[in-house]
């Protein structure tokens, strides 16, 4: 009877603290796999660019108008959308 209690909380922590934190730890590794070049992403800094070039270990960010920058592959936060070219206009609303 006595040890009923500790397993209980044992799964308690494992369900609902290690597991979800595994969890979204494989979703961001394979997120950072899924980089290529080409992709407007945002930094964890929150600076905006264009993958220009991607390593295994960094990746090359154009942030504005032939401004690169080199990051780690963990820097990457999101994704911000489609690539386009950074001067381009936008399209006219119909």
């Amino acid at each position: 009877m006595q040890l009923i209690f500790p397993v209980a909380i044992g799964l308690v922590l494992y369900f609902f603290m290690i597991r979800p934190q595994q969890r979204k730890t494989t979703e961001a590794k394979a997120f950072r796999e899924s980089l290529v070049k080409g992709t407007r992403v945002v930094t964890i800094g929150g600076l905006h660019g264009l993958l220009v070039e991607v390593g295994p270990e960094t990746v090359l960010l154009e942030v504005e108008r032939g401004q690169r920058l080199r990051f780690d592959r963990t820097a990457i936060a999101r994704v911000a959308g489609t690539s386009a070219a950074p001067d381009s206009p936008a399209p006219a609303a119909s």
